[in-house]
Order: C-alpha cells, then sequence, then structure tokens
C-alpha cells in the first residue's frame, strides 16, 4: 500500500495537532481574519485563495514547504513508514491553514496514491 500522507490544518488556539511528524506555522503570513469580507469565509472558498494567493510571504511559504516535503517523503518511505502527518496551523484554523494544507494535499495527490486532507477545527 506504501505511505499515507495526511495533511491536516488546524488552530493554534485550539490546541497543537499533537500527532504531527510535520508542524508548520503560518500565523506569520498575512491575516484574511483582518479583512471583513473575508472574515466568515475560510481557506476553501475563492475569495480567501485569491487574497492569499496574492501575497508573496504565501507564495514562498508554500514552495518551500511543497519542496521540504518532496525531497523527505522518500526518507520516510525507504523507512517503511505506513504514514505521515503533516500539520499547518494559523490562529484559528479557518484561513491560512486551510488554504495552504488544500494546495499542498492537491498538490500532493497529483503525485502519488494516499494522500488525505483534513481540517480539524473546520466545523
Amino acid at each position: 500500500v506504501g505511505l499515507s500522507i495526511l495533511f491536516e490544518s488546524f488552530g493554534f488556539k485550539h490546541g497543537m495537532a499533537v500527532d504531527a511528524d510535520f508542524v508548520f506555522d503560518a500565523r506569520c503570513l498575512p491575516n484574511p481574519h483582518w479583512e471583513n469580507k473575508l472574515r466568515a469565509l475560510t481557506g476553501r472558498d475563492q475569495p480567501v485563495a485569491d487574497f492569499l494567493e496574492g501575497q508573496e510571504l504565501v507564495e514562498n511559504f508554500f514552495v518551500q514547504i511543497q519542496s521540504m516535503m518532496t525531497n523527505w517523503i522518500p526518507c520516510f518511505e525507504a523507512d517503511n513508514r505506513s504514514y505521515l502527518t503533516i500539520g499547518i496551523g494559523c490562529t484559528g484554523g479557518q484561513h491560512r491553514s486551510v488554504y495552504l494544507t488544500e494546495r499542498l494535499g492537491r498538490y500532493f495527490q497529483q503525485q502519488r496514491d494516499n494522500v488525505i486532507i483534513r481540517h480539524r477545527d473546520l466545523p
């Protein structure tokens, strides 16, 4: 079956992603929460994605995580690991972490089987 990879978003204010093998902290990125028209939306909504995709910091963060995981996933496979959990956190687990988790998950789903996307703190 091979390595199963879980990309999971979470909000630090609801507690750390305790089972994650890697945790990336997106709280340093521009926050859609402070845009009134985006506050009630999530990182799955196109207006939030558009806002975040227009930010150079967000793109750099995505590219660096993508590159790191591309380089290191084969090492976990070679070690006969059955699963790998990658947590992406932001303050509330609604905007930045959800957007990045969706984008990273979709990228890796195109590269391999057994990639799951989960959003711990979305209703």
